[in-house]
């Protein structure tokens, strides 16, 4: 994550800038509700989980190498085909033997414990490299029925894996999730090495290509469901993955530029049939037909307030999300966290208010990353809200709470 990497959106602005000091040197422990005692002794690396899934499925993960041979890579030196990571997420059968599945690749952890230091924090503090999803590698596919296909994206200058528990929770309900890293927009590890985030980036043609991005992944995937392995290296797919995956059932979220991404991906490419934007700002300047409109589901999710008028970052608040709310011409939700700001959207949600116990942070540049939020009642909501998104879009199940916020969430208000 490269805090020079810049963004369209004054929404993001803030919340970058905080996520990077924060996530580069945060001693990350478990969320309030289940925290326990560090094992960690003094000056040993401080260990972190992330909040168990809720649905019934067991969780199988790999990567995928792409190269999209007939698209130059704009920022790759030298030129270049462009080249992507991805990981594909699915329901699967655990090998009581097997390990997790790492929180972060590699070079990606051995990133954070190297920069850190660099931030006043005593490099290697934190156990990046020891940390794990609720995910085994390459598991076995659980049962050979076709699943509905989401596509994840981050938020610029952040990686794939930010969306972690967000992520899991849709795998455990049911879904195939593929989650999609932008080379040059943040740092990516691929197998001979990390790749970091370009400078001087023009920011429309970085969300066009974003946009490239996902319609390629979607081409790939089209590959994996017909028994074709697009992986580059050549690497051993688990059994039966290709059948897992209903393509006629495809939806899409994000985070911030993600989020938007998810909508300029919806217009350009009708595979996708329901989308959400979680708090990513959406400037008409950056468009890549500003007076497009779409007629699929979608759902805005927000939370605090708008980064240029300061009002609530909500289709009423927001012009930006005000034009495009416009321009939604089908089924449409605008769900709003007050309490919650841009970085509650990630796994930064239940991971900082753990920091800033350990670390002694600076509490009010926390509440600007996360607000006040209760961090567990928070990740219930999105999680709540996102599968009752997709399930009723995806797999024709009505779902109640997208008409009327439930007791359980009043955090969040349903805008008309």
């Amino acid at each position: 994550m490269s805090s020079t990497y810049p963004h369209p959106m004054a929404r993001v602005w803030t919340g970058l800038a905080l996520a990077v000091a924060v996530l580069l040197t945060a001693a990350i422990t478990l969320p309030p509700a289940v925290a326990e005692s560090s094992a960690a002794g003094p000056g040993d690396p401080v260990p972190f989980t992330l909040a168990a899934p809720t649905g019934p499925e067991q969780i199988g993960t790999f990567e995928l190498h792409l190269i999209d041979t007939e698209r130059p890579d704009p920022w790759a030196d030298g030129g270049g085909p462009r080249e992507l990571m991805i990981s594909l997420w699915y329901p699967a059968r655990h090998d009581p033997a097997a390990p997790p599945t790492p929180y972060l690749p590699a070079r990606v952890a051995s990133f954070y414990n190297q920069t850190s230091a660099e931030l006043g924090i005593v490099k290697d503090a934190v156990d990046f490299a020891g940390a794990t999803t609720h995910a085994q590698t390459r598991a076995a596919v659980a049962g050979a029925e076709p699943r509905p296909v989401v596509l994840y994206s981050p938020g610029g200058g952040r990686p794939r894996f930010l969306g972690t528990q967000q992520v899991e929770d849709l795998v455990s309900r049911g879904y195939v999730v593929v989650t999609v890293d932008s080379t040059y927009q943040a740092p990516v590890e691929f197998p001979d090495g990390l790749t970091m985030p370009a400078r001087g980036v023009d920011l429309k043609q970085a969300l066009a290509e974003r946009v490239r991005d996902l319609s390629f992944v979607l081409d790939q995937l089209e590959l994996l469901q017909a028994g074709a392995n697009p992986d580059v290296d050549g690497r051993d797919l688990p059994a039966g993955i290709g059948a897992t995956l209903d393509l006629s059932r495809v939806g899409m979220f994000g985070h911030s530029m993600g989020g938007f991404a998810a909508a300029e991906t919806m217009i350009t490419d009708d595979r996708i049939d329901a989308g959400v934007n979680l708090d990513g700002s959406m400037g008409r300047k950056y468009q890549g037909r500003p007076d497009a409109t779409l007629d699929r589901p979608f759902l805005l999710m927000g939370g605090g307030t708008d980064g240029e008028s300061d009002r609530p970052h909500t289709h009423r608040g927001a012009p930006d999300w005000a034009d495009y709310w416009g321009r939604f011409t089908g089924w449409k939700r605008d769900l709003y966290l007050p309490a919650a700001e841009h970085m509650s959207f990630t796994d930064l949600q239940t991971l900082l208010p753990e920091v800033g116990t350990e670390l002694d942070l600076d509490q009010e540049a926390v509440r600007a990353a996360i607000g006040t939020v209760d961090p567990a009642a928070g990740l219930a909501v999105q999680r709540a809200y996102l599968a009752a998104f997709f399930d009723q879009h995806l797999n024709d199940r009505p779902q109640p709470i997208l008409d009327t916020v439930p007791a359980e969430h009043r955090i969040a208000e349903l805008i008309s």
